[in-house]
């Protein structure tokens, strides 16, 4: 049921144009494959002919030969004649779809500028023009440079700033002094012996030291 409300294409002229030279290619052809046909029938009925010593038969079959061959060459110059008219066609029907698309453009541009006044054109571009002179007069007087004085007082500032910074930067003094618990987690002392080593230990000490000696005094065995 869809298609019954489908909007067939026109069929314009040139279309129908183009439909009938197609159909009359189509028949040429078909005409030429015919002629080529009984082109090649004669010639090789001249042959037998010729091998049956029939002279005059042959010649005969070779004459209707060559009237076959004179008549696929005119139709191969109708072919010509129809492969040019379509091509002569289809160029001529870019370049009326060239001109369309052209004239379209024009048409669009003529719209565009319709729309654009040239009152506020001009009145833009005095807008522009005046915010970039601002613009320009502003850059230049931040630009200007600083005179000899202000080079002195931009670097006095600059050296107090820094002596600021400085004295923020080191450590507090303090004020009170410090308690006996403070030292003592501050200096980290070893602790003091509260006896005397045992004597015993230092005998043994001297023992093996001189144990130790004895031995690198003797020789080496040879």
């Amino acid at each position: 049921m869809g298609n019954l409300f489908v909007k067939k294409p026109k069929v314009t002229n040139v279309d129908k144009a183009i439909l009938s030279l197609k159909t009359q290619r189509r028949k040429l052809g078909l005409y030429q494959q015919q002629l080529e046909a009984v082109i090649e029938a004669e010639k090789q009925a001249a042959r037998d002919l010729i091998k049956e010593k029939r002279k005059e038969r042959a010649l005969l079959a070779l004459k209707k030969k060559k009237a076959q061959e004179d008549l696929l060459k005119q139709v191969d110059a109708w072919v010509l004649n129809v492969e040019q008219q379509l091509a002569d066609i289809e160029l001529a029907s870019k370049q009326r779809a060239v001109f369309e698309s052209l004239r379209s453009g024009t048409e669009a541009i003529k719209a565009i500028q319709s729309e654009i006044n040239l009152d506020d054109v001009q009145k833009l571009m005095d807008d522009s023009a005046e915010a970039k002179a601002y613009q320009d007069e502003i850059n230049a007087i931040l630009g200007e440079q600083l005179s000899a004085d202000d080079e002195e007082e931009v670097l006095a500032e600059f050296e107090t700033l820094v002596s600021q910074i400085a004295i923020q930067d080191m450590p507090e003094v303090p004020t009170t002094a410090p308690t006996s618990e403070v030292v003592e987690e501050t200096l980290d002392l070893p602790e003091v012996p509260k006896e005397a080593p045992a004597a015993a230990n230092a005998d043994v000490d001297d023992a093996e030291i001189a144990s130790k000696r004895k031995v690198l005094e003797e020789p080496l065995p040879a």
